[in-house]
This record gives structure tokens, C-alpha cells and sequence, in this order.
């Protein structure tokens, strides 16, 4: 029997669902610091991108560019960070974060700039809800 998509605790932990794609779930961050994603390709056993078929690697792809549109959508951007560290969470998953010059981490990376600081639930829902008008018009088709 294949096994079944489970999502790491960690993602779990710091990430809520904001719409299930073709191949990965979207999730965002939930840090105010930052416009945060994660795409986590619903594929068990995945943890690097070479783990993906041709495939699959241009759905990711198709996703991170929507994820980086969506985003976009939400406001200046000056910079999009684009990674698959998985250092900590072997799972593959793919960061997409919205930089702005002078926010809490610049110039250096998001990652190990100290603790998240956590949405009001009011405001991640409003965030979520965001997210998801956005993501129609910017499905492609």
C-alpha cells in the first residue's frame, strides 16, 4: 500500500493552509514579519526537488511562480527569496517570502533572524482570506 502524505509537525506548527494546488499545498507562514509561503508538494517520502519527476518539477515550478504573483498582489515587493533549504525539515518544501528593504531581516535571510512574531488570529484570517481572493485571477489556466 503507497504511503500517504503527511505534513511535517514543524509546518504544521508555523504555517496555516490557505489552498490545496495542483501538486503542493499553499501555506502561510505565520510570521508578521514577513509575506511568507510555503509550497509543501503533497508527494510522501519527497525531500529534495531531484526527488520529482519532470513532471512534477514543472508543476513546483508553476507554483512558485504563483505563489511569488500572489504575493505580489499583497503589495510593493523589492525582492522575492526563493529557497528549498530542508535543512531542519527534511520534507521538500519551497519558500517564497516577500522582502522589503529595512524589514526585520535586511539584507540577510529570514531564516535564524529571530523568533516569529505570530498573526493576531483576526488578521492571519484576514490574511488568509487575502490570499485566496487573489488566487483565482492569478490560477493559471
Amino acid at each position: 500500500m503507497p504511503e500517504a502524505f503527511s505534513l511535517d509537525p514543524r509546518l504544521a506548527a508555523d504555517s496555516v493552509l490557505v489552498a490545496d494546488g495542483p501538486l503542493s499545498q499553499l501555506r502561510l507562514v505565520d510570521d508578521k514579519r514577513f509575506p511568507w509561503l510555503v509550497l509543501v508538494p503533497r508527494l510522501p517520502g519527497a525531500v529534495e526537488w531531484l526527488d520529482l519527476d519532470g513532471a512534477a518539477q514543472r508543476l513546483l515550478l508553476a507554483e512558485i511562480n504563483l505563489a511569488g504573483h500572489l504575493l505580489r498582489a499583497l503589495g510593493p515587493v523589492h525582492k522575492l527569496n526563493i529557497g528549498a533549504l530542508g535543512n531542519v525539515v527534511r520534507q521538500l518544501h519551497v519558500h517564497v517570502v516577500a522582502r522589503q528593504e529595512g524589514d526585520a531581516a535586511w539584507p540577510g535571510p529570514v531564516w535564524g533572524s529571530g523568533p516569529a512574531l505570530r498573526h493576531p488570529e483576526a488578521d492571519r484570517l484576514a490574511l488568509v482570506a487575502r490570499l485566496r481572493h487573489h488566487l483565482d485571477p492569478l490560477s493559471p489556466s
